[in-house]
C-alpha cells in the first residue's frame, strides 16, 4: 500500500510527467468539444506518438485523453445541443433547456463538478479493487485465461453502437484478422499471400487508426461547415448550496452506478451516462424539471459516464479485456510498451501500475480548472469547419502509422482499414467489435495452445 501511495505521489513530483497530463488534458477536451471525434478516435491518434515515451508516460497521456475527452463532450452538449462525445448525449436533455434559460454557467458548473466527483470516486475504486482482483487472477493458468478471453468475445454482441448480431459479425471478423500471418507453433503460414511483412500478424497501431481515425474521417466528411449557435456564457458558476443540496445524492448515486458499469466489459460511458439520467430522474422529487433544465439530471448522466472512465480500466488492466474502443486502443498501448496485461503487472509493474491511476486522478483536477475557467474557448473550437479539421486528422492518420515502424505497409493497412470502417459504419456496424475481436482472438489462439501443452 505504501509503495502505491509512493507512487502516486510521484506524479506530483514529476514535472515533465505533469507537463504530459496538462497538455494531454487540453488536447483531450478540444478532441471531446469536437463532435466526430471523441475518445476512441483521439485515442487512435495519438496512440503512435506515445512510442517514443517511457512506459509511464505513454499509457498516462492515453489514460488522461480517455478521462478529459469524455468530460469534453458535455461543454458542447450544455452550449449548442451537440454532444461532443456520445457520452454526453444525456447530457443535452437539460443541459441545453437550462442554458437557453440564460443559465449555462451554473448548468456547465454542475457539469464540471460532476464530472470531477464521479471520476475521482472511479479511480479510488479503481485503486482498491484492481490489486484485490488481480490477487485472485494471478493465480490463473492458461486454460482459466483461455475461458476468460472466450467470454470477453461473449460479449462482443454487446460492445458498440450496432445491434447484436452485426457487432457479433463485426468481433468475428475481428477474430479472423488475428489469424493473419504464421501460425505460431508449426509456422504455418495464414492469409500472407506471399508478402513476409505479414509473417507476425497485422500491427495494431495502424489497423487502429484505419478503423477509428481515418473511418470517422470518412463518415465526417460530407459536413463541410459547422451551422451552430453559441448560447450566451458569461462564465462558468460553482453549483451553489441549494443547488448541492439537490445533487449530491444523485452524484454519489450516479458514481457508483457509472463506476459499476464501466467495469462491466462491453458496457462503457454511453451506457453508464444513460442509466445514470434514468436514476436520477427515478429518485428525484422534482420529476416535472427533467426535460426543462434540470440540474439533477445533468449531475447523473455527468457523474456516471465520468465515473465509467475509471471502472474501464479494471478490466483492461487487471483481466486484459477491453471493453470499449478506448480501452482496447490503451490495451494495444501497454502491449507495444512491453508491459503485460493481467495480474502480473501488479506484481512486476506495480509502481507503474499506481503511477498512470495517479495520472487519471491529476487529469480529473486539471479538467476541473480548465472547465471552470476555459469552457467557452472550448466551446469556439467546436466550429471550426470540417474542410479545415479533416484533413489535419488525415494527415496525423499517415503520420502516426508511418512513424511506427517507418514501413509504407503500415500506411496502406490504416488506409485499407479506414474503408473498411467507413463501409461498415455506412451500414450499421459498429468498429468498437472488430478491433476488440483482434486483439482478443490473437490472446485466444495464444492461451489455447498454451492449454493445450499443459
Amino acid at each position: 500500500m505504501l509503495e502505491a501511495i509512493s507512487a502516486m505521489a510521484s506524479v506530483v513530483g514529476d514535472p515533465y510527467l505533469l507537463m504530459l497530463i496538462a497538455v494531454t488534458t487540453v488536447l483531450g477536451i478540444v478532441i471531446g468539444v469536437l463532435p466526430g471525434l471523441g475518445a476512441t478516435t483521439g485515442a487512435a491518434l495519438l496512440l503512435p506518438f506515445t512510442l517514443t515515451m517511457s512506459p509511464v508516460n505513454a499509457i498516462a497521456v492515453l489514460a488522461t485523453l480517455y478521462v478529459s475527452a469524455t468530460f469534453a463532450g458535455s461543454i458542447t452538449a450544455i452550449l449548442i445541443n451537440t454532444p461532443g462525445t456520445s457520452a454526453a448525449a444525456a447530457t443535452t436533455f437539460d443541459g441545453f433547456p437550462l442554458a437557453q434559460r440564460g443559465e449555462a454557467g451554473r448548468a456547465l458548473g454542475v457539469a464540471v463538478v460532476s464530472s470531477t466527483i464521479g471520476g475521482i470516486f472511479s479511480i479510488i475504486v479503481l485503486c482498491l479493487a484492481a490489486p484485490l482482483l488481480a490477487r485472485v487472477a494471478y493465480e490463473f493458468r492458461p486454460p482459466e485465461y483461455f475461458a476468460l478471453t472466450v467470454f470477453g468475445l461473449s460479449m462482443l454482441a454487446s460492445i458498440g453502437a450496432g445491434g447484436a448480431v452485426k457487432n457479433l459479425i463485426g468481433g468475428i471478423f475481428g477474430v479472423w484478422l488475428a489469424t493473419i500471418g504464421a501460425e505460431r507453433v508449426t509456422s504455418i503460414e495464414r492469409f500472407m499471400f506471399g508478402n513476409y511483412e505479414l509473417y507476425e500478424g497485422l500491427s495494431f497501431v495502424p489497423v487502429m487508426i484505419g478503423l477509428f481515425a481515418i473511418s470517422e474521417l470518412l463518415v465526417q466528411s460530407k459536413n463541410a461547415h459547422r451551422v451552430a449557435d453559441i448560447v450566451t456564457l458569461k462564465a462558468v458558476k460553482l453549483p451553489s448550496r441549494e443547488d448541492y443540496k439537490k445533487i449530491w445524492k444523485t452524484i454519489a448515486r450516479s458514481s457508483g452506478i457509472g463506476t459499476f458499469i464501466g467495469i462491466l466489459p462491453a458496457e462503457g460511458a454511453t451506457v453508464a451516462s444513460m442509466i445514470g439520467y434514468s436514476e436520477a430522474r427515478r429518485w428525484s422529487k422534482n420529476r416535472e424539471e427533467f426535460g426543462k433544465g434540470s440540474v439533477e439530471g445533468i449531475a447523473g448522466a455527468e457523474a456516471a459516464n465520468n465515473a465509467a472512465t475509471g471502472g474501464a480500466m479494471v478490466p483492461t488492466m487487471v483481466l486484459g479485456i477491453p471493453g470499449s474502443g478506448t480501452t482496447a486502443i490503451i490495451l494495444v498501448g501497454l502491449m507495444v510498451h512491453g508491459l503485460r496485461p493481467g495480474p502480473y503487472l501488479f506484481t512486476e509493474q506495480i509502481g507503474t501500475v499506481y503511477q498512470i491511476f495517479g495520472s487519471m486522478l491529476v487529469a480529473n483536477v486539471i479538467f476541473l480548472a480548465m472547465g471552470l475557467y476555459a469552457a467557452k474557448l472550448f466551446a469556439r473550437i467546436s466550429l471550426v469547419p470540417t474542410a479545415i479539421l479533416w484533413p489535419i486528422v488525415f494527415a496525423l492518420s499517415v503520420i502516426g502509422a508511418y512513424a511506427l515502424s517507418a514501413s509504407l505497409l503500415d500506411v496502406w493497412i490504416a488506409l485499407i482499414f479506414g474503408v473498411v470502417g467507413f463501409f461498415a459504419r455506412r451500414h450499421g456496424f459498429s468498429v468498437a467489435p472488430i478491433a476488440v475481436g483482434l486483439i482478443l482472438g490473437h490472446m485466444v489462439e495464444v492461451n489455447l495452445q498454451n492449454s493445450l501443452k499443459m
